[in-house]
Order: C-alpha cells, then sequence, then structure tokens
C-alpha cells in the first residue's frame, strides 16, 4: 500500500457535505434534551468518549445523580446535530480533517476493494472530532484472510470487538481491527458477507461504498485533490 498522499486543501468549513439521507432532528426541540445532547457533544469532541459513554457522562454531570426524566434521553441524531454545530464553532480544523480523512478513507477502500469496504461513523457523516477514527465495515466470510492481507502488507494492528450493526441485542459482537494508516486512525469492523444485504438496507446516512464517498468528495473544494 502505497503512503502518498495528495497536498491538503483546507475547504470552507460551510463546505463539508452530508451523505444522502442525513437531516437535522425533526419537530420541537425539547431544551433539556438538547443540554444533554450539547453536553455529550462537548465530552466527545473534548475527551474522545463514544456516544454512550458520552451521553451518561452528561446526565451524570447535569442531574447529579437525580432521577432523569422519562423522555430526556437524547438520540444519536440529537447528539449528531449537536456535535456538528460545536465542531463548527469551536474548532477551525474541523472541515480539512473531514476532508482529508475521507481522502484517506476512499484510498483505503480501493486497496481493500476484495472485501466491498464500506464507510460508517463520524468521516462518513462529516462530524469528525479530533480523536475520531476511519470506521470501515468490511464483508468477507474470511476473517483470517483480511488479517493475513493486513500483515502482508506490514500493517500492525490490535484486534478487539465492536456490537453488530444491527444493534438489536440478538447478534453476536463482531472482530474489530484497529490501526494506524497514512497517519490516520483505522477502525476495521469484519463481517460475514451475508451481512451486507442487511446493511444495504439500513437508512442510507449509516454508510457509503467507494462511490458515494467520491461523491462525497466531489462536492467538497480541494476534496479529491
Amino acid at each position: 500500500m502505497s503512503d502518498a498522499l495528495p497536498s491538503d486543501v483546507s475547504p470552507s468549513p460551510a463546505a463539508v457535505p452530508r451523505p444522502p439521507g442525513t437531516a437535522e432532528p425533526s419537530g420541537r426541540p425539547d431544551p433539556l434534551r438538547t443540554e444533554i445532547a450539547a453536553t455529550a457533544a462537548r465530552l466527545i469532541a473534548d475527551g474522545g468518549l463514544d456516544y454512550g459513554s458520552a451521553k451518561r457522562k452528561a446526565v451524570q454531570m447535569l442531574f447529579d445523580g437525580d432521577t432523569v426524566p422519562r423522555g430526556a434521553m437524547p438520540d444519536n441524531t440529537e447528539v449528531d446535530a449537536a456535535l456538528r454545530e460545536h465542531l463548527d464553532l469551536f474548532d477551525d480544523l474541523h472541515a480539512a480533517r473531514v476532508a482529508r480523512m475521507r481522502r484517506v478513507a476512499l484510498a483505503l477502500m480501493r486497496e481493500l476493494a476484495d472485501y466491498e469496504p464500506y464507510l460508517t461513523g463520524a468521516v462518513w457523516k462529516g462530524i469528525v472530532a479530533e480523536h475520531a477514527p476511519i470506521h470501515l465495515q468490511l464483508f468477507h466470510d474470511d476473517v483470517k484472510d483480511i488479517e493475513i492481507r493486513l500483515l502482508n502488507d506490514g500493517l500492525d494492528f490490535e484486534v478487539g470487538e465492536m456490537p453488530h450493526f444491527r444493534g438489536d441485542g440478538n447478534r453476536r459482537d463482531v472482530e474489530a481491527l484497529m490501526m494506524v494508516w497514512r497517519g490516520e486512525p483505522v477502525m476495521l469492523s469484519l463481517y460475514p458477507q451475508d451481512d451486507l444485504r442487511g446493511a444495504l438496507r439500513g437508512t442510507p446516512a449509516e454508510r457509503g461504498d467507494a462511490a458515494g464517498v467520491e461523491r462525497l468528495l466531489a462536492a467538497t473544494p480541494g476534496g479529491l485533490e
């Protein structure tokens, strides 16, 4: 795998394109949910917490052990919106980071094309806090084949697990490989080939193939340079 990177061109913060199907939370905002989402967003941006941990810590900070009113916990879409707003306001490097990491993601997807990679998570959505990794979902029946491919390319990685993208509690966790590629943190979650059909039936905003990432970069000034 080549490590040569194209030169960075920083787009305007307003130029970060969103994947198709991405929308702001609908309906009248609830002040309490908004406050929890905003606090969670700060914890994600400043501390690198995942969404679930950030929401739980935000509740602890705001309620100090008191009972949380029913319906007060924001969903991930609301946290996404709060995090996007926080990064646009306080992180001058956000737009450039999104474009850079999408370029690296696309290059890696081309390298791993045999495993049908899909980009998901922060880099796909264009809401990239400083600690966020590039998250690729790979669909291939032989996990060892992927690991051997990476080792043959001279890449070191750590092995872990993460919940299945369906998140219904009825599926086993899947293997996840953490590594650094072209200077960026990368997480590869490994799924059986049959799970690809379920992934493609999901919400359009959840993931995108290489062509989808190319379209996002083409809509970003300097994105494909």
